[in-house]
């Protein structure tokens, strides 16, 4: 059984919460909005705030009221707060940005299905951003993905915390399905081998670059072996 507290952030009183929207690739639509106006006029929740990840925070909840915020907001309410990943942002790409060269928005969609439910050994953050003025933050995420004309650059270990780090930029000119498959395979491999509340950013440090090339990068065949070594 799911606890009343499960998504809940605690906040700075000490007796308030906070409680977040999932909204994946930042798409909201009317009936999203029209729900979340309607709770915080329902339980008088004093701020609402669109995040950095680009989700909606509600903010200044009493805690008797979390049963029936989460029940209002059903599947919106992001209840996922452990060591998983946490969003998926993304920029416009070639919805309507004239400078988009790759579909962020499509790319973060389906990287946000295919991951979202999986557990992590620490918390994970995604950015995405269909041209190189990398408007998703891709170089300070855990995974980033970066668009050119050429087809997508994945970048791996980034950073934006209280110890900054640019990412790895692991290949280039990946299609879709390769950038998702790359991926893929460095989160298992993340997954398998990072200790406990260790990050990306953290976890590429202590293992180096040559050690993720020698035993991962080597084995990807559309990585070109002298892009590796």
């Amino acid at each position: 059984m799911t606890s009343h507290l499960e998504g809940a952030i605690l906040q700075r009183d000490g007796k308030t919460f906070a409680v977040s929207t999932r909204t994946p690739a930042g798409i909201i639509n009317p009936d999203h909005l029209e729900r979340v106006a309607s709770v915080a006029r329902k339980y008088a929740i004093p701020i609402l705030k669109i995040t950095s990840g680009q989700r909606i925070a509600l903010i200044g909840i009493k805690e008797e009221d979390l049963p029936a915020i989460f029940e209002d907001l059903g599947k919106d309410a992001d209840r996922k707060a452990g060591p998983c990943l946490h969003y998926v942002q993304a920029c416009l790409g070639t919805e309507t940005c004239k400078f988009g060269t790759q579909d962020s928005i499509g790319l973060a969609r389906s990287v946000e299905s295919a991951f979202k439910d999986t557990i992590y050994p620490a918390k994970l953050k995604m950015g995405i951003s269909g041209c190189p003025r990398c408007c998703g933050e891709s170089h300070i995420r855990d995974i980033g993905l970066m668009g050119t004309t050429k087809g997508w650059t994945v970048i791996f270990g980034g950073n934006s915390g209280t110890r900054p780090r640019i990412g790895d930029v692991i290949a280039k000119n990946l299609s879709d399905e390769e950038a998702l498959d790359l991926v893929q395979r460095l989160l298992e491999y993340y997954r398998d081998r990072a200790k406990p509340k260790e990050r990306t950013a953290r976890f590429i440090e202590r293992i180096g670059i040559d050690t993720l090339k020698s035993e991962l990068l080597t084995l990807i065949p559309y990585i070109p072996l002298e892009k590796v070594i």
